[in-house]
């Protein structure tokens, strides 16, 4: 039973653009730089000193989207997407 839970929870996604834009918003709510450039096949997004990129998907898986979000904490604060 549990792993069927897993699975199920493995499959919440999470669309791309509502991503990029929560991270953008929170940037700009902070005053700080939101940079985003297109890559071969992912997209780097800066947001002040923080650089990280996100795969080109329509939908992203959610442990991806929540992992993305936290590699901004140290500019955005922690726990700044809940």
């Amino acid at each position: 039973m549990a792993i069927d839970t897993l699975r199920i929870a493995a499959r919440i996604s999470v669309k791309r653009r509502a991503v990029l834009k929560r991270v953008k918003a929170a940037a700009q709510a902070q005053g700080l730089e939101f940079r985003e450039t297109e890559l071969t096949n992912h997209t780097g997004i800066v947001v002040g000193n923080t650089r990280s990129t996100l795969g080109r998907h329509s939908e992203i898986a959610e442990g991806t989207a929540y992992a993305f979000f936290r590699q901004f904490e140290s500019e955005l604060g922690k726990g700044w997407w809940r």
